[in-house]
């Protein structure tokens, strides 16, 4: 399933890195970055997810709360979190609902039956749970333009 710009966004409820239920339907009235990733304690993305880290006051500024979600389990995001002093909530989509929703499965990651992970892509949602902006990369090797993520942030 496809998501286009306007689609309302799917909702989930995720267990985070400090163990509370995250629901995007709490985040009512805030723009949110969704940013997918691969697997944690990769190189692409402990770039990405520090990136975001360090270009986290200018997504509050906009009024934009950031996660990261992956398919891996809660403690190991929490620990990769903690080497990389993040401060935004990974989200645990252990079970790969989340990420089929928003149709960003990357299945049989490196030939391996059955491991499926999610493709590096980020979505941002307005405040009223619509999607306003998304990027789904063509390869787990490429970055998104952080510059077009604030842009997008900032054009709500």
């Amino acid at each position: 399933m496809t998501l286009n710009v306007g689609d309302q966004a799917p909702n989930f409820d995720l267990r985070s890195t400090d163990g509370e239920m995250v629901s995007l339907s709490d985040q009512s009235g805030s723009n949110v970055v969704l940013a997918f990733f691969p697997a944690a304690f990769t190189g692409v993305c402990q770039t990405e997810m520090c990136t975001f880290r360090d270009s986290l006051s200018s997504f509050n500024d906009l009024n934009a709360k950031v996660f990261g979600i992956s398919v891996d389990p809660p403690f190991s995001q929490a620990e990769f979190h903690s080497q990389n002093d993040l401060n935004f909530p990974l989200l645990s989509d252990l079970g790969g609902n989340t990420v089929a929703a928003y149709g960003v499965e990357l299945p049989n990651l490196a030939g391996i039956d059955g491991y499926n992970v999610a493709q590096r892509s980020v979505f941002v949602i307005d405040g009223n749970g619509k999607i306003a902006w998304s990027w789904v990369s063509d390869s787990p090797l490429n970055e998104p333009s952080y510059d077009d993520v604030k842009a997008a942030v900032a054009a709500i």
